[in-house]
């Protein structure tokens, strides 16, 4: 017994033939999901052990990426306010009164620390408020005080004509921040005479340049 077959004549209108053709062609969601299949990474291969490596790695320079830029904002904020500081009439500053700005810098949480205070005085209140940030506050306030009593606290170098006039003239640009020279100022050098005479002697040296620098 014969079984009858159909024969599908050909197509021969262009637009019939094409709606034909999609209707039997793969999805392209299915060709998208076995391609997706064939490329997946097997956890134990030596591939899925570079990616893991490369996404600690770039982890890790965005780590760096970040600390670095919080340490210039830190170190700019510093430098502003050191230049609010500065006397427009001033041409230098001598040691002991660097040091007496260095004092009011290490007395600039004094406000907030009194508002935390209050703020934990009050009565009804249970457990001690802001702690974590009171805690950061006294703890960089130890920290700088022991620098500005020991070696020395960095500071934009103010007892220096040149030095100085570069730093007032900064626009606060973190980029321009290599421009600005430091200098380490000690509680010990408010009293000490060989150090201004130093500084004396800088001063008349950069003057002397810039007056042959004129010439």
């Amino acid at each position: 017994m014969c079984r009858s077959v159909t024969v599908i004549p050909p197509l021969r209108n262009t637009r019939v033939r094409q709606q034909f053709t999609d209707y039997y062609k793969m999805p392209k969601a299915a060709k998208a999901k076995v391609q997706a299949e064939k490329k997946a990474v097997h956890p134990f291969s030596r591939k899925a052990a570079y990616l893991a490596r490369d996404a600690i790695k770039k982890e890790r320079k965005e780590k760096i990426k970040c600390e670095k830029a919080q340490r210039l904002n830190l170190i700019g904020e510093k430098l502003l306010w050191f230049q609010s500081q500065l006397n427009p009439d001033k041409a230098v500053y001598s040691n002991q009164e660097a040091c007496e700005i260095i004092e009011r810098y290490l007395h600039r949480f004094d406000d907030e620390l009194v508002q935390i205070e209050l703020v934990n005085s009050i009565k009804g209140r249970q457990g001690r408020q802001h702690f974590s940030r009171e805690a950061i506050i006294k703890q960089t306030i130890e920290r700088e005080r022991a620098q500005f009593e020991g070696n020395g606290f960095e500071i934009p170098d103010i007892i220096n004509t040149k030095h100085l006039k570069v730093f007032r003239e900064w626009n606060g640009d973190l980029k321009k921040l290599p421009s600005i020279k430091m200098r380490e100022i000690s509680a010990k050098d408010s009293r000490s005479k060989s150090q201004e005479n130093h500084v004396e002697e800088e001063n008349k040296e950069d003057q002397s340049l810039m007056c042959d620098t004129d010439l």
